[in-house]
C-alpha cells in the first residue's frame, strides 16, 4: 500500500507504507535491534530499512552516540507525525470497534414483530436515553420477509424469530424460546393440564399480518389425525392478547420473549400437548454494517437487553 506523506516532513514522492512502519518502531525504540525485535525482523533486513528509510528522507535519522543511537533533529520533528499516520493506517484496516454512545449522533431502523416490540423496546429506549442521548431508535413493523430491506439498507437490524440461512446475511442467536398456550383467566384450559384432543376442539385465535389461517400447529395436530378450528387472526401479537382477554378463544405466544405481556394483561398460559420446533430468537443484519462502530454498538445493545430482560427464567 502506498500513501502520500502531506505535512509530515516526508518527500514528496510516494513512500511504501511499511517503511512508515518500520520508522515509526526505529524512533520509538531508537534501535535497530529493538526495532527489529519490535517487528519480528533480524538484525540485518532492519539495517537495510534503514538505509532505504534515510535514502527516501535524505537524512541519518539514526546516528550513533556513544553505545547508543538518537534521532536527528528532522526525526525528532516527524516523530509525532508519524506515530499518527502509521496508528490511523493501522485503524483503517483494524476490526471496527464500538462508536462512543454518548458522541454518537445517529437513527437506526430496527425491524421487528410487535411482541418483540412490547418486550425489549422500553429497555432499549431507557439505554438509549441514559448513553446515547444523540440516537433515535424507529421501530417497523416486521416485514414477510426481512432480507430485501437489510440488503437494500432500509433496515439496520432484524431482530425476531430468524430460521432463514441466507449467505449474505449475519445472524447471531440470541435465545430460544418455544410456544406455549393462552386464555383468559377462568377458561377450562387454564387449570390443569391440556390433552390433546382438548386443545384441538377448542377455538383457536391466530396471529398472521397475511391473514392466514394455518401454520405448524395445524402440521403438527394433522400427523395426529386431528384438525382444529380457527375463528378469526389477528394482524398484531398485541391485538391477539385483547381478544383473548375478552373472549373464549385460545392463542399462542412464546415462553420468554411474550411473557411481560401477557402477564400485563392477567392472561394465562398453559403446556402445548404437541411436539413444536423451537423459536430461534436473534438478530440479523447486512454485512455493509460489520465493522461500522455506530453498528457494532447498536448490536451490544441489544444483546445485552435482551440477556438482562429475555434470557431468564421464564415467567
Amino acid at each position: 500500500m502506498r500513501i502520500e506523506p502531506g505535512e509530515s516532513g516526508l518527500p514528496a514522492h510516494r513512500v511504501d507504507l511499511n517503511l512508515l512502519v518500520a520508522l515509526d518502531a526505529l524512533l520509538e525504540e531508537e534501535s535497530v535491534t529493538g526495532a527489529a525485535d519490535r517487528l519480528g525482523l533480524s538484525g540485518p533486513a532492519m539495517s537495510r530499512t534503514l538505509g532505504r528509510i534515510r535514502g527516501a528522507l535524505g537524512d541519518p535519522v539514526l546516528v550513533r552516540a556513544g553505545r547508543h543511537m538518537v534521532p536527528t533533529p528532522r526525526a525528532l520533528a516527524i516523530r509525532a507525525e508519524v506515530g499518527r499516520l502509521v496508528e490511523d493506517a493501522r485503524a483503517l484496516f483494524a476490526a471496527g470497534s464500538p462508536a462512543d454512545p454518548a458522541t454518537l449522533r445517529r437513527a437506526f431502523t430496527l425491524s421487528a414483530h410487535d411482541a418483540h416490540v412490547m418486550a425489549f423496546g422500553a429497555g432499549l429506549l431507557d439505554r438509549v436515553a441514559g448513553t446515547a442521548p444523540g440516537v433515535t431508535l424507529r421501530f417497523l413493523a416486521e416485514p414477510s420477509t426481512g432480507v430485501p430491506s437489510l440488503r437494500d439498507g432500509t433496515v439496520d437490524l432484524e431482530i425476531g424469530v430468524i430460521d432463514r440461512n441466507e449467505p449474505e446475511i449475519r445472524v447471531e442467536p440470541l435465545l430460544e424460546d418455544r410456544m406455549v398456550g393462552v386464555v383468559r383467566p377462568g377458561h377450562p384450559l387454564a387449570e390443569g393440564s391440556v390433552t390433546l384432543r382438548g386443545f384441538a376442539a377448542a377455538n383457536h385465535l391466530v396471529v398472521s399480518r397475511r391473514g392466514r389461517l394455518s401454520g405448524p400447529i395445524d402440521t403438527a395436530l394433522a400427523a395426529h389425525g386431528l384438525r382444529r378450528r380457527v375463528v378469526a387472526s389477528s394482524p398484531t401479537f398485541a391485538a391477539s392478547l385483547f381478544l383473548l382477554l375478552r373472549g373464549d378463544a385460545i392463542g399462542l405466544a412464546s415462553e420468554r420473549v411474550d411473557a411481560p405481556a401477557v402477564a400485563a394483561l392477567g392472561l394465562r398460559t398453559f403446556e402445548v400437548p404437541l411436539e413444536l420446533p423451537p423459536l430461534p430468537f436473534a438478530m440479523a443484519w447486512h454485512p455493509r454494517h460489520e465493522a461500522d462502530g455506530g453498528h457494532i454498538w447498536l448490536r451490544g445493545l441489544v444483546r445485552d437487553v435482551v440477556a438482562d430482560t429475555l434470557a431468564g427464567p421464564a415467567q
